[in-house]
């Protein structure tokens, strides 16, 4: 069977990140160290506080590591000779994608990343919060900055905002009996919050993107990226504000494609919203995480070797 790359992005383990992989893993080592090196002082402490345990969820660290990781993780599995149909990501995990497709090279991926760290951290506190709801059904609790940040699946859909008009949000949805789960993040990426942020990423933006080499399936449009979208500045830096709909583009994908899903990245996130498709469900597809509860990927290199 074909296979497909999925990169997560925020909400993901970031305390975790494939922490025992390195060291261990020749190839895996050898790519974190070479986007720690290009990341600077940035880089040098997110790794001491990744390898340490320490909390890793502020946007300065938590954005390197999970660009490094899932791109240390990616250039692994195709060190093993996998060749994989399509690449999907979710929020920065299309960076990821794209990066491995060759839009960008991989000095300018840490680039546009650093940027995206230097213009998120002056923005005030906020979070990011998963709903077992329908976009839909959310939008009659939208209030002050919260907006939908990504559409994951069905009924798994993540709101993002300001911490008070979070909070008010928060409050009304559980008083109606909805399923509300914070996500690991201090920062409201996907929301009108981001858009200073969104501002001075455009006025840095310094690199060259090149039309993807293979496909890559774009949560901000739903659909397969096209070259107008890989050249563009403003696609690349209004993410920081637009909803992610990686439901919408994993379905795309999954009705061009009957592929084994790996997700290439820390945790189980992305595979949990695949084993919600119809495709995985009625078999025509599969999904498999990259990681175990351990960290191990030998039994995922058996099945993809």
């Amino acid at each position: 069977m074909d296979v497909a790359l999925m990169f997560p992005g925020q909400g993901s383990q970031y305390p975790r990140m494939a922490a025992s992989l390195y060291g261990t893993d020749a190839v895996f080592t050898s790519v974190i160290d070479e986007v720690f090196e290009l990341f600077g002082e940035v880089g040098s402490v997110a790794c001491e506080d990744w390898l340490s345990g320490a909390d890793v969820d502020h946007v300065s660290r938590a954005q390197p590591l999970l660009f490094a990781v899932d791109y240390a993780l990616g250039r692994m599995v195709l060190s093993w000779g996998v060749k994989p149909v399509a690449l999907i990501g979710h929020s920065a995990g299309e960076v990821v994608a794209a990066t491995l497709a060759g839009v960008f090279s991989l000095e300018e991926a840490v680039s546009l990343v650093r940027d995206r760290v230097v213009s998120a951290v002056s923005i005030p506190s906020g979070g990011m919060l998963a709903v077992a709801a329908s976009e839909a059904e959310l939008l009659p609790y939208l209030a002050g900055d919260v907006a939908i940040a990504a559409v994951n699946s069905a009924r798994q859909t993540m709101l993002a905002g300001s911490d008070e008009p979070l909070a008010q949000v928060r409050a009304r949805l559980e008083a109606d009996e909805f399923i509300v789960v914070t996500v690991p993040a201090t920062t409201p990426f996907h929301s009108p919050a981001m858009q200073p942020a969104v501002d001075s990423a455009l006025a840095a933006w310094n690199v060259s993107p090149r039309a993807p080499r293979m496909p890559v399936y774009s949560g901000y449009t739903g659909t397969l990226m096209t070259p107008e979208d890989a050249l563009s500045a403003r696609f690349w830096t209004r993410q920081l504000t637009d909803a992610v709909y990686f439901g919408p583009a994993l379905n795309d994908l999954l009705a061009m494609y009957d592929v084994l899903l790996v997700e290439a990245g820390p945790g189980q996130t992305l595979t949990s919203f695949a084993r919600r498709t119809k495709a995985v469900r009625h078999g025509a597809s599969q999904v498999l995480p990259l990681l175990d509860a351990t960290d191990s990927v030998e039994a995922a290199r058996a099945r993809l070797v």
